[in-house]
């Protein structure tokens, strides 16, 4: 991909590389590790632990919590959440879950050694129902197209029994540059240096997220513009 910025008036409609589950393997492992890279430089985590405070505080801050993480990866934003959880005292349990087993390999050894988090290889219109406390999914919504969208945020709802917490990307120009800069510094890999920059013209905006509560049939749905181009949303599951 070029040094040129697209229109970013609307969501881009391309497919990610990561998306095309006929390719893989030791490639899309080693994309999964220098994403790990990049999510630190963005604070990726920060959007996600910040609307699931919102919600744990909403619910009356219970001390046992249970969350599910939908379109995972390698998981690696749920670091930070398992030490607020240590720092507070609340008791998780972490469940990650992606439809690639190359993202269920990396989130395995990344967490072998912490007995809070759980891997399991499944999609997202396969969740059970009411089986966590609160649904996250990080980076995860831009993959799909406007009329996927209503779909996928109601099958997270129907998993959880508190809400869902979505972060994802705020697409604008300054994002883009800053994206396709890091992801050329960072990394030689082929799904960095097209998905990067391509996930934040897949991005959204507060329009994007107003339909979505329309189709939703909710008002309960907020959003929350965070530092590094992110958006926190949150969608309580007893708000109508």
């Amino acid at each position: 991909m070029e040094r040129k910025i697209p229109d970013l008036s609307r969501r881009a409609s391309a497919a990610e590389l990561m998306d095309d589950f006929s390719q893989g393997g030791s490639e899309l492992r080693e994309a999964l590790s220098h994403l790990r890279r990049l999510n630190r430089i963005f604070s990726a985590a920060g959007p996600c632990l910040y609307g699931l405070k919102r919600l744990w505080r909403y619910a009356g801050k219970p001390q046992k919590l249970t969350i599910l993480d939908v379109g995972a990866g390698s998981g690696d934003v749920n670091r930070r959440i398992l030490r607020w959880g240590s720092s507070r005292g609340v008791n998780l349990s972490i469940t990650l879950v992606d439809l690639t087993e190359e993202s269920c390999e990396e989130a395995r050894l990344l967490f072998r050694r912490e007995p809070r988090v759980q891997v399991e290889q499944r999609s997202v219109y396969d969740l059970p129902g009411n089986c966590a406390d609160i649904v996250t999914g990080s980076q995860f919504l831009h993959h799909f197209d406007e009329n996927e969208l209503p779909g996928v945020t109601a099958s997270m709802l129907k998993a959880a029994r508190l809400g869902v917490v979505v972060s994802d990307i705020h697409r604008h120009w300054l994002a883009w540059t800053a994206v396709w800069l890091a992801t050329r510094a960072v990394s030689a890999n082929r799904y960095i240096r097209h998905d990067g920059p391509l996930s934040v013209a897949k991005g959204f905006r507060a329009e994007d997220w107003n339909r979505l509560r329309d189709d939703l049939g909710t008002t309960g749905l907020s959003y929350s513009w965070r530092p590094m181009f992110r958006y926190a949303v949150v969608i309580p599951k007893d708000v109508t």
